[in-house]
């Protein structure tokens, strides 16, 4: 798990991950969703540890105060977040409400991104974020809801599952999901994608619940310079679900960004 392998980092107002690779390429920028955790990037950051700078942030969705709390604040604070570690370029990559944030980072600091990458992302539409608040107390039914997010319900493994019911059992958690989600919600960004002139790959399952396939197309006709790739038997989270394809199809396309740049 990465969030046990690596060591989290606590700087200033920051928790974060930080792998060193030596290496003098572009870092790439890891944003988690709202149920989300360090661990649905443990193969991404397995593959490309060796060639490139990982870093994944902690988004505080459970500690920034409640009446600030929701999309805005937490583009902010990544934004701060790369001013922090004075980082002048990154490709950034998010998944689910991750990725809704690296669209807002990326429409605000297009210099400063150098690709984006989005996989099973909000911005346009989302399925089951959870805008109303969680059913609480029942492990099976939030059990099979964390099964869902998936097409192989293996994936949600018991580790996963305890955590997520961990989550909605804590009254404060709940509530701030359910504020984040609300906010994400609010935040569409059909008429602002077009906007987005940084080279962009999107991955998308083919049987992802959450942001269904059409969200992906709707991504791939509004971002000018994008390209959309689909994996079968695959749900809401492809770099878990199909690690060895998403990262081939992921190196493939860094390197193509930094060759031509």
């Amino acid at each position: 798990m990465i969030g046990q392998e690596y060591e989290i980092i606590k700087r200033d107002k920051f928790e974060y991950i930080d792998i060193e690779s030596g290496s003098k390429g572009i870092p790439l920028v890891l944003l988690h969703g709202l149920m989300g955790s360090l661990s649905n990037f443990a193969s991404i950051s397995s593959h490309f540890k060796q060639e490139r700078r990982i870093i994944v942030p902690i988004l505080p969705i459970f500690t920034l105060p409640l009446k600030s709390l929701g999309v805005k604040s937490l583009v902010k604070y990544v934004e701060s977040f790369l001013d922090f570690l004075e980082l002048d370029k990154v490709h950034i990559l998010g998944n689910s409400l991750g990725g809704h944030i690296a669209q807002l980072v990326t429409l605000e600091n297009q210099e400063r991104i150098a690709s984006m990458t989005l996989t099973g992302s909000s911005g346009l539409f989302e399925n089951a974020m959870g805008t109303s608040f969680p059913r609480r107390g029942n492990y099976n039914y939030i059990k099979e809801k964390a099964e869902m997010v998936f097409y192989d319900p293996k994936i949600a493994t018991k580790e996963l599952v305890d955590d997520v019911y961990a989550t909605v059992n804590d009254i404060r958690k709940g509530i701030r999901v359910v504020i984040t989600a609300k906010s994400a919600v609010r935040h569409n960004l059909e008429d602002k994608l077009n906007k987005i002139q940084t080279p962009t790959l999107l991955i998308w399952g083919l049987q992802d619940t959450v942001t269904p396939p059409w969200v992906g197309e709707k991504f791939h006709e509004l971002i000018p310079n994008s390209k959309l790739v689909f994996f079968d038997q695959c749900g809401h989270a492809p770099m878990m679900e199909k690690p060895e394809e998403f990262n081939i199809e992921l190196g493939k396309f860094l390197n193509d960004v930094e060759s031509r740049n």
